[in-house]
């Protein structure tokens, strides 16, 4: 009888309830979500002289925390590093992974987890002194370079001197922040990360950030975004539509200072979907029919979580670019809610 129901509510276009998965039922269960992040880096998760945490991945779990318990701050922050972070994923060590990670085909079809979107459009960059005469990447003949263990982004930097028959000797840490101390002791003429990751690094956690620059030359598109586990369908669509929730609500003009009233007072059909209050599509994911007013209530929109991180009032500045909703020439946009 329940399948007949779910069929007739799926050929009506109407969400039926969800049946929740393993781990949401252990989120629930211990009331706590983990969430693995990096730990390292400022702008995408990092924790203050209090031990609070900070960042655009810290929020996302922030807000899938709202949606799931109703509250943004059962969420245990579990560091991870490039080559902890999908073993700690896969065993169940952390519900989610929420750190600067690059979505690729080999990691998506072959680690036994599955990307829920992508939060942050960056690429390759590269960062040295102001004086060591270098100002383009092809200047780094002969260079010595810092990089993390287990990312992409020495690879794409080795292939670029490669090609143009370029020497270079690298040199890899288990931390980024590790990779900086090096760099900024001399060990090392340059270093390597997401260009999003070197700008943070050179406005906050360097102490002479005028001494450095990014070189100009992005290598690479890559994609950051959370992850969670193969296997449990329900629980990736709760990590997938918390994320367009942020996209949708920015494009909607819906903010952590307005989402009540709007809830409240919304005429729009796909404004009041969104929000719960015309037709409970929370009820399909095994949420509550307010769990994007709870979410955007905890954390804003997506273009506040990034005007907090990057934004031009921050250290950082970093113009958003790539990471603008559609509607502003960038890249995210929330599926439809419907």
């Amino acid at each position: 009888m329940r399948r007949l129901l779910l069929l007739a509510a799926a050929l009506l276009g109407v969400a039926g309830p969800a049946s929740a998965g393993a781990v949401l039922d252990r989120v629930r269960a211990n009331n706590m979500l983990r969430c693995g992040v990096g730990g390292s880096l400022a702008g995408f998760s990092l924790p203050d002289s209090r031990g609070e945490w900070h960042g655009l991945d810290v929020d996302y779990c922030r807000a899938l925390a709202a949606a799931v318990l109703g509250d943004p701050s059962r969420v245990s922050f579990v560091p991870v590093t490039l080559q902890t972070r999908f073993t700690a994923l896969s065993s169940g060590e952390i519900d989610v992974l929420a750190r600067d990670t690059v979505i690729t085909l080999s990691r998506d079809a072959g680690l036994g987890i599955i990307f829920a979107g992508m939060n942050f459009y960056t690429g390759t960059g590269v960062m040295v002194r102001r004086n060591s005469g270098v100002s383009r990447l092809e200047d780094l003949d002969g260079a010595t370079i810092c990089a993390s263990q287990g990312g992409s982004n020495l690879s794409e930097v080795a292939d670029f001197l490669r090609a143009r028959n370029r020497r270079y000797t690298p040199i890899t840490f288990d931390r980024l922040s590790l990779v900086l101390e090096a760099f900024v002791a001399g060990r090392c003429d340059a270093v390597t990360a997401g260009a999003a990751d070197l700008a943070g690094a050179i406005a906050v956690l360097v102490g002479n950030p005028r001494e450095f620059q990014v070189l100009p030359e992005v290598l690479s598109r890559d994609p950051y975004g959370p992850a969670v586990a193969r296997g449990d369908m329900e629980w990736f669509a709760i990590a997938r539509w918390t994320l367009f929730a942020l996209f949708e609500a920015e494009e909607r003009g819906v903010t952590r200072d307005n989402v009540r009233e709007m809830a409240r007072t919304a005429t729009d059909p796909a404004l009041k979907r969104l929000l719960g209050t015309e037709e409970n599509l929370g009820g399909a994911l095994g949420l509550s029919r307010d769990w994007v007013v709870q979410l955007i209530a905890a954390v804003g929109n997506y273009g506040e979580a990034y005007d907090r991180y990057f934004g031009p009032d921050t250290p950082i500045n970093l113009p958003r670019g790539l990471n603008n909703v559609v509607s502003r020439g960038g890249l995210h946009y929330g599926m439809p809610f419907r």
